[in-house]
C-alpha cells in the first residue's frame, strides 16, 4: 500500500466487525458493506476516484461501481471473485468446504491454541516462513472475535454480483495469483471474462496476499501504478535511451520485466546472482530509475518482457 501513497492519496478501511472498525454490528452482508463504502467516500468528499478491492473487497467495489459509475474512475481487483460458495451454481465441494471451515472458525478461532487459525494462515500464505505464519495467526486473532469471524466468513460466501457485471463499464484491472488456495485462479479469470472493460493479469505464486519478497510483487505493483496513471509512472529521460544498454543488460532487463528474481535470471543466463544485481543497478542508473517496480513498468512500456 505504501507504493500507492507516492503518487496518490490512499484511503483504506476495515470491513465492519473487524480491525479498527466497529466490532458490535447488527448487520453484515453486501448491502451493509456497500453502504459503508458509500459513507467513507462521502465523508472524504471525493467526487471521483479509483477503487481497489482485495478478495471479497472486489465484488463490493464492483457493486459500488455499478451503482455509482459517475464517481468511479477505475477499479483494481486482486484475487477477487463473482460469487461465493453459498450461492446458486457453486460446486457442492466448494460449499461443503466453506461450511466445514465455518465450523472450524466457530470452534477454534478464540482458543488459546492457534491450531485452527494456523489452517487459515497457511491457506493465505503457504509459501511463507514459520515466523510469517505466526504473524498471520496473531493478526487474525486480534482482528475479529470468533462470532464476527464466522459471520464475515458466511457473508463473504453469500456474495453474488454476477447479475451486474455486464453493466459495469469502468476500466478494470483483474489480478490473480495462479496458486491461490483461498480463491482459485479460475474464479479470477472468469470474473475478468465477464467484465466488458477489463484486463486480466495472472501472477505467479501461491500466496493469497503477496509479500515484498514474492517474485510477483514488483510485477503487480508496476502494473498497478501503470494502470492507475494511464501510462508510464515515471518516463525514462530523453538522455537515457534504451540504446545505451549493452546486449547483456538488455537480456537481464527482459527477464526483470517478466518479474523474475535475480536468482532466476542468474540461472537462466548462466551467470552469478551478484552479476545480475550489478547489471540491474547499472540499468537503473542509465535509465534514471529508482526502484525495480518502476523499472518493470518502463521496460514493459518499451516492449521488454513480452513474447
Amino acid at each position: 500500500m505504501r507504493e500507492l501513497t507516492h503518487e496518490h492519496t490512499l484511503a483504506r478501511f476495515d470491513i465492519r466487525g473487524s480491525g479498527l472498525s466497529d466490532q458490535e454490528v447488527c448487520e453484515q452482508g453486501m448491502e451493509a458493506w456497500v453502504r459503508d463504502l458509500e459513507a467513507v467516500a462521502d465523508s472524504l468528499g471525493w467526487k471521483r476516484f479509483s477503487l481497489i478491492g482485495l478478495c471479497q473487497g472486489g465484488p463490493i467495489a464492483l457493486l459500488y461501481a455499478f451503482r455509482h459509475p459517475e464517481r468511479v474512475d477505475r477499479v483494481v481487483l486482486y484475487n477477487a471473485y463473482t460469487n461465493g460458495a453459498f450461492t446458486s451454481g457453486a460446486s457442492e465441494r466448494s460449499s461443503e468446504e466453506a461450511e466445514a471451515l465455518a465450523t472450524m472458525i466457530k470452534i477454534g478461532w478464540g482458543r488459546k491454541s492457534g491450531a485452527f487459525r494456523e489452517l487459515f494462515a497457511r491457506r493465505l500464505s503457504p509459501g511463507h516462513s514459520a515466523e510469517q505464519i505466526d504473524w498471520w495467526d496473531e493478526l487474525q486473532k486480534i482482528t475479529a472475535s470468533p462470532e464476527n469471524a464466522v459471520r464475515l466468513w458466511r457473508g463473504f460466501h453469500q456474495i453474488d454480483v454476477r447479475d451486474v457485471l455486464q453493466d459495469i463499464h469502468v476500466p478494470t484491472l483483474v489480478a490473480h495469483v495462479e496458486g491461490d488456495a483461498m480463491v482459485p485462479f479460475e474464479l479470477g479469470r472468469s470474473l475478468a471474462s465477464q467484465l466488458p472493460d477489463s484486463r486480466f493479469l495472472p501472477l505467479k505464486g501461491a500466496n493469497h496476499i503477496l509479500q515484498l519478497e514474492d517474485s510477483s510483487w514488483p510485477v503487480f505493483v508496476g502494473e498497478l501504478r501503470r494502470f492507475l496513471s494511464d501510462g508510464p509512472a515515471t518516463p525514462w529521460s530523453s538522455a537515457a535511451e534504451v540504446g545505451e544498454l549493452t546486449l547483456r543488460q538488455r537480456m537481464v532487463l527482459d527477464r526483470v520485466a517478466r518479474g523474475q528474481s535475480n536468482t532466476e535470471i542468474a540461472q537462466a543466463l548462466s551467470i552469478a546472482s551478484k552479476t545480475v544485481r550489478n547489471h540491474v543497478s547499472a540499468i537503473c542508473s542509465k535509465l534514471d530509475i529508482s526502484s525495480r517496480a518502476q523499472l518493470i513498468v518502463q521496460a514493459r512500456e518499451k516492449g521488454f518482457g513480452t513474447d
